[in-house]
This record gives C-alpha cells, sequence and structure tokens, in this order.
C-alpha cells in the first residue's frame, strides 16, 4: 500500500482514535440518534478534521450506522469519536426507544388487514 486506501484517506482509522480500541462510554448503539450541539461550546480544545465532519453530518439527527456510513469508517472508530465529541458538550446522543413485548394492537392489525384486503 502507498500509504492511502482506496478511498484516497491518508491517516490510518487508529491514527483517528490516537490509537484507542474501545469507547470511553457505553452510549452509543447503531441505532443510537446523534445531534450537534447549537451553538457549539467555545472551550476546550479544536476538535480534528473527522470530528468537524461528524458534527457537520449532526446538525440534523442521524443514527451513528449512517455516521459511519457516509464517513466511510468502521463503527468502532466513529464511536469513539463520538465519546470524545459527546465528553466535551459538542454532541447529544439519544438511545432508541425500547421495544415492549406487549400484545400488539388488534385494531391496528384488523385495519391493516381490512386495507390489504382492499388491494
Amino acid at each position: 500500500m502507498g500509504g492511502s486506501d482506496s478511498a484516497g484517506r491518508l491517516v490510518r482509522p487508529f491514527t483517528l482514535t490516537g490509537g484507542r480500541t474501545r469507547p470511553s462510554r457505553a452510549d452509543f448503539t447503531l441505532i443510537t440518534t446523534v445531534t450537534a450541539v447549537d451553538p457549539q461550546p467555545a472551550g476546550g480544545p479544536r476538535p480534528q478534521p473527522e470530528h468537524l465532519r461528524i458534527l457537520r453530518l449532526c446538525a440534523e439527527p442521524v443514527a451513528v450506522a449512517e455516521i459511519a456510513a457516509r464517513l466511510d469508517l468502521p463503527v468502532s472508530v466513529v464511536v469513539i469519536m463520538l465519546c470524545d465529541l459527546l465528553e466535551a458538550g459538542r454532541i447529544t446522543a439519544h438511545p432508541p426507544h425500547p421495544v415492549t413485548r406487549n400484545t400488539p394492537d388488534l385494531d391496528l392489525l384488523q385495519k391493516v388487514r381490512e386495507g390489504l384486503g382492499r388491494l
């Protein structure tokens, strides 16, 4: 390899995390929704270029998996960088709503069945 991968990236993913291989928190799953804080905090160290890319993507709520796909980075790397941004107060993370195993709404199912019957 000549220093870059097929996407033209010059920096290896592990360098983006400072060599870290594990996130500092367990706040993120693939479907956790992330949003940039507006306005951004004034203090703290200047974010890396990849952090800034994440912040731009998170102007509107976006899932962790979507961020990783758009940046073409491994999810594990993105999660470590998201932990940095969360700890710096630059993003908020919203976990997915828990799914309950209650009895399905029979009225709703009946309406769906009736609707399908009309097709």
